[in-house]
């Protein structure tokens, strides 16, 4: 069925990065979940209405909730597709994020008022009627839900949207609590204890309020400015480094201004006797083959690196194993050493990761402790810097 509707309603669905073909899937996305939920939310208010179970209630108005959240969702999808503009040149593709955060908070408020609903159930219990057209409704209900899963991961997978998979988490939660729903009407109808119609209202509730807290933390972390993933960092560095002369590269940074619109910007080292139209072409080079091949916009610096003097290559490779030694989140580069009268500088770029729990003043004092051990003319220059990505595991 996912195919079917992929191949009916979007056009070159190969061609996902594409800002038109994305915002053709994420509203296809949408409307298939306003249109479910709507249809579920009706057949279980409609049973539970007629057979006064809370539970069944509980999880008609959570219904409701994901399909209030997929017309947000659609509406961010609008938005974040705007061109940019000369209030907002990087586009507004964090709309969708806000989207996320606004269906978050909505789960987290309906979710309280059914908790309420749910206590006053159990402090105060009536008769629950059971009928075997609840049971046919809650199990039709976890089906369409568990159909529905699938269908918002495979999108959300397909176009790298968060806010999707979010939706397929909470599709894959709904089949849970609508199991617990249909045990409960079961229960009672076995044991007749219509408390368990509350207690189950009071499950469903806390469930909803956990996972749209979980939603809340998702949606907010990337607005908030969270760190890229290992996979885009690895790919970054492994593409960099594949150029011919690239010594190495440093201080990547990533702005994620929503889905499809992040920035970089990092330094590669090129030996600093290359010629610098070269040095300067092979940048363009890489420059062009991100924007080309990966939609991203990269701004690379460059740092010339002295390969031709042995005594800076040795010291590097010494002070990276100690660095290794002492944590290896550690890392250091823009390695000099310059002559003087009285004394050499060693000068490097000493880079931590971010959060950095250790102790820098004792961590200072031994790598220049350590350098002195090299050699005892050698005096110490640390710029500490900050890693704007996380350290891999």
């Amino acid at each position: 069925m996912t195919q079917f509707l992929i191949r009916l309603f979007i056009r070159q669905p190969d061609h996902a990065q594409d800002p038109k073909v994305r915002a053709a899937y994420g509203n296809l996305a949408c409307w298939v979940g306003v249109a479910c939920n709507l249809l579920l939310c009706l057949g279980k208010l409609t049973v539970g209405t007629l057979f006064g179970s809370i539970a069944i209630m509980a999880d008609a108005l959570n219904n409701l909730s994901d399909a209030s959240s997929n017309v947000v969702s659609l509406v961010g999808f609008k938005l974040a597709g705007k061109a940019p503009d000369a209030e907002h040149p990087f586009g507004h593709a964090r709309y969708e994020y806000l989207a996320g955060l606004v269906v978050s908070v909505t789960i987290l408020g309906i979710g309280f008022s059914l908790l309420k609903e749910s206590v006053v159930k159990v402090l105060h219990p009536t008769p629950v009627m059971f009928s075997w057209l609840t049971v046919a409704v809650l199990i039709a209900s976890i089906l369409v839900k568990l159909w529905m899963s699938g269908f918002n991961r495979t999108i959300g997978r397909i176009i790298g949207s968060e806010t999707l998979i979010a939706t397929a988490a909470d599709s894959r939660n709904d089949v849970l609590s609508t199991g617990a729903v249909l045990i409960a009407a079961v229960l009672c109808r076995v044991t007749g204890w219509d408390v368990l119609d509350g207690l189950m209202g009071v499950g469903v509730a806390a469930f909803i309020l956990i996972s749209g807290w979980g939603l809340v933390m998702d949606t907010l972390s990337p607005l908030l400015g969270e760190s890229p993933s290992e996979d885009l960092v690895d790919h970054i560095e492994q593409k960099v480094l594949s150029y011919p002369g690239v010594l190495g590269m440093h201080d990547l940074m990533v702005h994620d201004y929503g889905p499809g619109h992040q920035f970089a910007s990092l330094h590669v080292e090129l030996p600093a006797e290359q010629d610098p139209l070269e040095a300067h072409d092979l940048i363009d080079n890489i420059e062009r083959d991100f924007l080309k091949n990966d939609r991203l916009l990269v701004t690379i610096h460059y740092d010339p690196i002295v390969t031709s003097d042995a005594a800076v290559g040795v010291l590097r490779a010494r002070l990276a194993e100690k660095l290794r030694q002492l944590d290896p989140a550690l890392s250091l580069h823009d390695l000099r050493i310059v002559p003087g009268r009285t004394h050499t500088n060693v000068l490097f770029d000493l880079v931590l990761p971010a959060g950095y729990a250790g102790d820098k003043v004792e961590l200072l004092e031994q790598l220049e402790q350590f350098i002195k051990e090299q050699d005892t003319a050698y005096s110490c220059i640390i710029k500490v810097e900050q890693s704007y990505t996380a350290a891999h595991k």
